[in-house]
């Protein structure tokens, strides 16, 4: 075999690696939903437990956006588990869908801010290619799903505020993201993993993975 005709083929297995990786099997769809339907109650929970937090914000109620980060947990999780393109926004809408129809204060405006959460969240798995699951990444993660919520809720519901507030409340919300969501998360699958719950999934190697 010449030298071309190896490289060619080296390039196509390499190929092809790349793909199976990439390609969602039917357990990672199970998976996957599973996860969001059973984040979507505790969101549907985090979203009745707002008017507390709400009653001790109101003196000033940018510092709400510290509890926003347990609404950004799915896309979290659903990226460390399933490792691939398109897992943390699948998970994100699923978690969102699942809270809206239980019935929230915020209506179905669940589902875009599960669009945008989603896609925070997935914009840090992506800029990585998918290939690194470290605390960083999944703290990026959070972090990133934060902002986009922020972002969302300033345009959606804290429109009156003054820049400043608004300011305020992105800042804590990417905090609270890169927090819960980020390191609870990254914690949670470690935890699963562990348990040989992953077993069947890309991420069944978490728990003895490298923390950096």
């Amino acid at each position: 075999m010449n030298k071309s005709l190896a490289g060619e083929n080296a390039a196509q297995n390499k190929h092809n690696q790349a793909s199976r990786k990439s390609s969602w099997r039917v357990v990672d769809i199970v998976v996957v939903s599973v996860l969001g339907a059973a984040v979507g109650v505790i969101f549907w929970l985090w979203s009745a437990g707002y008017g507390l937090i709400s009653a001790f914000t109101i003196a000033f109620p940018p510092v709400a956006g510290l509890y926003g980060g347990g609404w950004l947990i799915a896309g979290v999780l659903g990226g460390l588990v399933i490792r691939k393109p398109g897992a943390a926004l699948y998970c994100e809408l699923i978690a969102a869908s699942v809270e809206g129809l239980l019935g929230t204060h915020f209506g179905f405006t669940v589902l875009l801010s599960g669009l945008v959460q989603g896609l925070g969240a997935e914009a840090a798995f992506a800029l990585f290619r998918y290939r690194k699951f470290t605390l960083p990444v999944s703290v990026l993660a959070g972090a990133l799903a934060g902002l986009a919520m922020g972002l969302n809720d300033s345009f959606l519901w804290n429109i009156v505020w003054a820049f400043e507030w608004k300011l305020v409340y992105v800042v804590l919300a990417i905090v609270s993201g890169a927090v819960i969501a980020g390191i609870l998360s990254w914690l949670a699958v470690r935890g699963l993993a562990r348990t040989g719950a992953l077993a069947n999934l890309p991420s069944r190697g978490a728990a003895t993975e490298r923390v950096v």
